[in-house]
């Protein structure tokens, strides 16, 4: 069972990353420069870089977020031996190039799904609620709750109506604790029952 701590599996690699309570992060993933919200977690094989992640994100195998892009159009050469010099003995490496990357965080809201071998490219924002359908490439924001496939991934359909959106969004639900989920985890069953219960009643 998850708890406080988080769980991390084998062959992990963690540099400057913060993981919340009840994370998971499985076997043989890389997350560099990473904050990870409650209850979030990545299914193994994963390459995460210079990433904000909100809580109870669902992140399957193979996802990679924020990947490597090479110098295509400013230096002559776009292999590494021009930025990760200290491996072929050229000197130290480009700082300024990684710092480059680093600018381009990634932001991933809450609830988040991102299905297998999904690819989120460097500064890209994707909102609450959204889902990602597998092996879509993600060049550009994502609205919340919206429905995403393809490559480029482009959007397929919202999961519910403006009003249902502006709901969900004013209950928070991501923000409760434990205990308050834990009573209530019948109520996240039935949609509309939901929103009566725990919606800002005045957002119309």
């Amino acid at each position: 069972m998850l708890g406080i701590e988080p769980t991390v599996g084998e062959d992990v690699l963690l540099l400057e990353a913060e993981l919340g309570a009840y994370t998971e992060v499985k076997a043989h993933s890389e997350l560099e420069d990473v904050r990870m919200g409650d209850f979030s977690y990545c299914a193994g094989y994963n390459q995460i870089f210079a990433a904000d992640i909100g809580k109870f994100c669902s992140i399957a195998t193979f996802v990679r977020i924020n990947p490597g892009n090479h110098p295509l159009y400013t230096r002559a050469a776009q292999h590494h031996f021009t930025y990760r010099r200290d491996l072929f003995g050229f000197g130290e490496e480009d700082a300024a190039f990684f710092e480059a990357r680093r600018a381009k965080r990634v932001t991933i809201g809450h609830d988040v799904w991102l299905g297998h071998g999904v690819t989120v490219m460097p500064g890209v924002t994707i909102g609450n609620g959204a889902a990602v359908g597998s092996g879509a490439v993600v060049t550009h924001d994502v609205e919340p709750y919206a429905v995403m496939a393809g490559v480029p991934a482009r959007k397929l359909r919202m999961r519910f109506d403006p009003l249902t959106i502006r709901r969900m969004e004013s209950t928070r639900w991501w923000d409760w604790d434990y205990e308050t989920i834990k009573a209530r985890l019948s109520d996240f069953l039935d949609v509309p029952l939901f929103l009566e219960k725990y919606a800002d009643p005045s957002v119309r």
